[in-house]
């Protein structure tokens, strides 16, 4: 668990007083990415909400598809999620009827610290799928359908390309699990910046390629349709939603991770727009 620098203030300020007297002894059910989990910021954050509603929250860590998939059958009341083209499919379906921009980070590749593949001398994303696509090294995939898997899915198809083949590793799990496995097997592998962060000390990777705009990775919270699950306690989904985008926490996840690696593991982008952020990052 990565501690709070110190402790987010006047949080009650942040939720609608009816939100918070609605949720008094109901649960709030959390579907997240691995990610969030993994960097530790939902352990500091969750506790505080939790305080807040005077409620609890159950956190389902999964693949972003699992996580849409739950919240899209009304099992859970929240979603945190990071699959932008999964998402707004599941908004044009009328699944979900808010989504908010939460925060970004970015996604890198990892691979042995030698880079017997030599990525680092690639400028573009493309060349890095193309020479991986050759075979000649270890390729761990999350095989999760998360959006870190849906990612790496679609950059295979900018290539051309159809991984398969005894270098191309299978892990389905999780995030953390698959850089464990990218580790010992001396495999490339494609991270969100914020897990390797969080657990670089145990890991012999490192980061071989990055900075590309295909590779900025975008969360955003979303909370179901009412219409379609009457039953989930969406009162506190929003709640738990609007408290992601509150001034508070967004400040707070602009610090996350600074004090412990030096450099934030997530930017805050409550006030951004999407495409805004995509253009910076081109």
């Amino acid at each position: 668990m990565i501690a709070l620098a110190r402790p987010l203030a006047a949080l009650s300020l942040l939720l609608p007083v009816s939100a918070v007297r609605a949720q008094t002894g109901r649960d709030v059910i959390l579907a997240t990415t691995t990610s969030t989990q993994d960097t530790g910021l939902l352990d500091s954050l969750v506790p505080r909400f939790e305080r807040t509603c005077r409620c609890r929250v159950k956190t389902i860590a999964v693949g972003t598809g699992r996580a849409l998939a739950l919240a899209g059958r009304g099992e859970a009341d929240v979603a945190l999620v990071h699959a932008p083209t999964l998402e707004e499919r599941y908004v044009a379906e009328g699944k979900f009827v808010e989504r908010r921009l939460v925060m970004t980070n970015d996604f890198v590749l990892l691979g042995p610290p030698a880079d017997p593949a030599g990525l680092r001398r690639r400028r573009e994303v493309d060349e890095v799928f193309r020479t991986l696509a050759a075979g000649t090294a270890p390729f761990a995939s999350r095989a999760d359908s998360s959006g870190t898997h849906l990612l790496e899915l679609s950059l295979w198809r900018r290539v051309g390309a159809e991984p398969k083949g005894p270098w191309y590793l299978e892990v389905g799990q999780g995030m953390g699990a698959t850089l464990r496995v990218a580790s010992q097997k001396q495999a490339y592998t494609l991270s969100d910046r914020g897990t390797f962060l969080a657990q670089r000390a145990t890991l012999d990777l490192d980061v071989v390629f990055d900075g590309a705009p295909e590779l900025l990775n975008v969360y955003h919270v979303m909370v179901p349709n009412p219409d379609s699950f009457p039953r989930a306690n969406l009162a506190g989904g929003r709640a738990f939603a609007e408290f992601l985008v509150a001034p508070e926490t967004q400040a707070f996840i602009a610090r996350f991770g600074t004090e412990r690696f030096g450099q934030p593991l997530f930017k805050p982008a409550a006030k951004r727009r999407e495409e805004d952020l995509r253009r910076g990052a081109a």
